[in-house]
């Protein structure tokens, strides 16, 4: 196991107990892998309650626009009001229902996080009277060596991948995903809803600048069913893993070639 979702779950072992998130005592996370604590911090970013373990919040975050279009559970999440491109009101997010015309956490990149620490606990966000300090911890590492400029490599209006290599992405696909999603994408439905799928295919097409965070840091709190092309071979429950250890390269031809996989 990862030490990163050890220190995870010790986390969340003392917040359950205390009841609040004053009490734990600070971890030193230079002591986590440094790509297990960024992937760790960018799943918080996805959904940080499914990543703990934590019941989804049934509120609206206070500072979430009242003329947006989320309420509850979704307004929590770090990704719903900056993007999944970090770009906020300049990215993806310009436009269509998740538009809440909040700016973006692009200025953070390569900064001090500890400044972004004192954000994250500040009077509009208040994580800290939901998160545990080690979590926050891990998503201040995030923020601040986790991001990669998604336009340069992402057409900024269709999402389709500048340039990538499709057959190096099937390859790479077929040996790593393939074993969980199945060689279509097919073999799990993201959506729960048979009249409305949501494959890989689907997701990679609609939201690529999702699918690429994803790739870079696995899914909060993931534990994978056995897909067909797993049985045998593979251990039943396994959480998706991270791939930032990849190359952009690399990660851009999975992206792209998922994008030609069946969306229904």
């Amino acid at each position: 196991m990862h030490r990163a979702y050890i220190i995870g779950l010790f986390a969340l072992s003392i917040f359950a107990q205390t009841g609040h998130a004053g009490s734990p005592p600070p971890v030193d996370i230079s002591e986590v892998p440094q790509d297990d604590a960024v992937s760790q911090g960018g799943r918080l970013y996805d959904k940080w309650w499914a990543e703990l373990g934590l019941a989804e919040p049934q509120s609206t975050h206070p500072a979430y626009p009242p003329a947006a279009g989320k309420r509850g559970g979704d307004t929590w999440r770090c990704k719903e009001c900056h993007g999944w491109d970090y770009r906020g009101r300049d990215g993806a997010y310009r436009k269509g229902s998740h538009f809440t015309g909040i700016t973006g956490i692009r200025g953070y990149a390569g900064g001090d996080a500890e400044a972004v620490l004192r954000l994250l606990v500040d009077e509009t966000h208040g994580y800290q009277q939901v998160l545990p300090p080690q979590a926050l911890q891990l998503l201040a590492t995030f923020v601040v060596q986790g991001q990669i400029r998604m336009e340069r490599y992402l057409d900024e209006d269709s999402g389709e991948v500048k340039a990538a290599d499709l057959r190096r992405g099937r390859a790479l696909y077929n040996r790593s995903c393939a074993r969980c999603h199945d060689e279509d994408g097919r073999y799990m439905n993201f959506n729960n809803t048979p009249s409305s799928p949501e494959y890989v295919g689907t997701l990679a097409r609609s939201n690529p600048w999702e699918t690429w965070h994803k790739i870079r840091n696995g899914h909060p709190g993931a534990r994978m069913p056995m897909g067909p092309a797993m049985r045998g071979r593979w251990r039943h429950n396994e959480s998706m893993p991270p791939f930032r250890s990849w190359s952009v390269e690399d990660q851009l031809a999975v992206l792209a070639y998922t994008r030609t996989l069946p969306k229904e």
